[in-house]
C-alpha cells in the first residue's frame, strides 16, 4: 500500500479534493489517501507550513505528501518535488517545506518541468489537479526524483516564527489558533522533566543549551493579561479558567478549559507572547 498525504485550503465544499484523489487513483491504482487536514485558512501559507511539521513524522516511511497551499498558482513561483528523510514532498516553492526540510536536513528538490508526469492540458488556475497530483502518483508507483525535472538549489525560505531567548524572558508569537480556541505560541519545543519542571529547546531560533524552567512560577504575559504558572492537562483548573500548558506540538499554548482562550484574550496570529521565567 502506497500511502499518500494531502494537505491543503481548499476545504470540504468544493470538488477540488476529490479531483485530485481521482487523478491519482487513476495513476496510482493501490494508492491509499490520508487526509492530514483541508481546513487551512485559504492562501495561508504559514499555517500550512506549521500543520506539516508537526504531521508529516507520524507517516510511515515512504508517503508521499500533497501539499497545495498556493496564492501563486499560474505566476512564477515553481513547482516542485523533494526527497528528504523517508519521504517526498510535492508542493509549489512558496516557502510552504521551510519548517519540515529545516528540521529534515539534507535534501534533493527538483522543478517539476517535465510534462509527461503531467496531465496534457494544464489549467492556469489548478495545478494541484494538473501538476502535483500526478506527480505525486507517479512518485508514489516508484517514479524517480530525477525523472520530474531539473534540479533546484535555492527553495524559497520563508520566515522563522519569531522566538528571542533573553535573560529570564522568552519571546514568542502566537502562532496559531486552532478549532478550539486554543492559543499555539511559537515558544516551543518544551518538554516535562519532572512533576514541575520542564525544559525549553529552541525550535525555530538558533541553537541554544536547553533552557530550566520551573512550571509553578512562570508567567505568561499575553495582550496585557499574565497568567500564572504552566499546567499539564486542561483539568488542573476548573471549567471556564484559563490554563497555560504544553499541548501535543510540544508549545507552549494557551487555553480555556471547555472554553474558547482567542476570544477571552481577543488575540491574533502574530500577536506577541512573553514566558517570564522565575525561580523556584
Amino acid at each position: 500500500m502506497k500511502t499518500i498525504a494531502l494537505l491543503t485550503d481548499f476545504g470540504h465544499d468544493d470538488i477540488y479534493v476529490g479531483v485530485m484523489k481521482g487523478v491519482m487513483r487513476g495513476l496510482c491504482r493501490d494508492a491509499e489517501f490520508i487526509d492530514i487536514t483541508h481546513t487551512v485558512a485559504p492562501q495561508h501559507v504559514r499555517e500550512a507550513a506549521f500543520a506539516l511539521v508537526n504531521a508529516y513524522r507520524f507517516f510511515p516511511s515512504g508517503t508521499v505528501f500533497l501539499v497545495v497551499v498556493d496564492p501563486g498558482v499560474g505566476g512564477t513561483r515553481r513547482a516542485i518535488a523533494v526527497e528528504a528523510g523517508d519521504y517526498c514532498f510535492v508542493a509549489p516553492d512558496n516557502g510552504v517545506l521551510s519548517y519540515t526540510l529545516r528540521g529534515l536536513g539534507d535534501y534533493h528538490a527538483v522543478e517539476l518541468t517535465n510534462p509527461r508526469y503531467h496531465l496534457p492540458q494544464i489549467s492556469q488556475t489548478f495545478n494541484g489537479r494538473d501538476i502535483f497530483a500526478p506527480v505525486a502518483a507517479h512518485l508514489a508507483n516508484g517514479e524517480r526524483l530525477q525523472a520530474l525535472g531539473g534540479a533546484v538549489t535555492d527553495l524559497v525560505k520563508m520566515p522563522l516564527p519569531f522566538l528571542e531567548i533573553k535573560e529570564r524572558v522568552v519571546q514568542g508569537e502566537v502562532l496559531h489558533v486552532d478549532r478550539f480556541g486554543n492559543i499555539v505560541t511559537s515558544i516551543g519545543r518544551v518538554e516535562w522533566v519532572d512533576a514541575e519542571r520542564i525544559t525549553l529547546t529552541s525550535r525555530f531560533a538558533d541553537a541554544a543549551p536547553p533552557i530550566p524552567i520551573y512550571a509553578p512560577s512562570a508567567r505568561i504575559n499575553i495582550n496585557g493579561d499574565v497568567i500564572e504558572g504552566v499546567y499539564r492537562t486542561y483539568s488542573d483548573v476548573r471549567r471556564g479558567e484559563v490554563v497555560a500548558l504544553i499541548g501535543s506540538s510540544s508549545h507552549l499554548e494557551i487555553s480555556v478549559s471547555q472554553g474558547n482562550a482567542a476570544r477571552r484574550f481577543d488575540v491574533a496570529v502574530g500577536d506577541r507572547v512573553d514566558l517570564v521565567l522565575e525561580g523556584e
